[in-house]
């Protein structure tokens, strides 16, 4: 399941949530993602993310679907907020049920890979020296690079 919301993040009561009456679930995997209190371009005091619900949910649920495809898993839960966010805070949570421990966990990693990079949102930070828009960085392309297709030249 794919949501996004304006609302704070709860990753434990998320995680029980997710995690309760699964009995032939051998593996749960989950990320939280924390706002940061510096970035590439210094401090900084509030994170905004913007989207336009309909089409992020849609992108984020096509990479799901990849995800489901590509990995032996029961199970995919991912809650991004987006709005305002302050330091500290959670701006996405996502759990990974499946049988076996390395399938849940290479899911929860490809799936921040491509959500990080791909999913629809506009970053901005607010800091002392004023506000600046967040692309993904270089690495977060190389991460996102390691899961394409291997080809002969590769």
């Amino acid at each position: 399941m794919i949501h996004i919301t304006r609302d704070a993040i709860d990753p434990a009561a998320l995680l029980a949530e997710f995690s309760a009456g699964r009995t032939e679930t051998g593996a749960i995997a989950s990320f939280t993602g924390l706002t940061r209190g510096a970035g590439d371009g210094g401090p900084v005091a509030l994170l905004t993310l913007d989207a336009y619900p309909g089409f992020t949910e849609t992108v984020m649920a096509e990479i799901e679907a990849e995800a489901e495809a590509r990995f032996e898993v029961q199970d995919i839960l991912a809650i991004h907020r987006w709005g305002p966010i302050s330091v500290g805070e959670p701006i996405i949570f996502v759990a990974v049920a499946a049988t076996h421990r390395r399938a849940a966990f290479e899911a929860v990693d490809y799936l921040m890979d491509q959500f990080k990079t791909r999913a629809p949102f506009w970053k901005k930070e607010e800091g002392p020296d004023g506000v600046r828009w967040i692309e993904p960085r270089a690495q977060d392309h190389q991460d996102l690079a390691r899961w394409a297709p291997e080809t002969p030249d590769r």
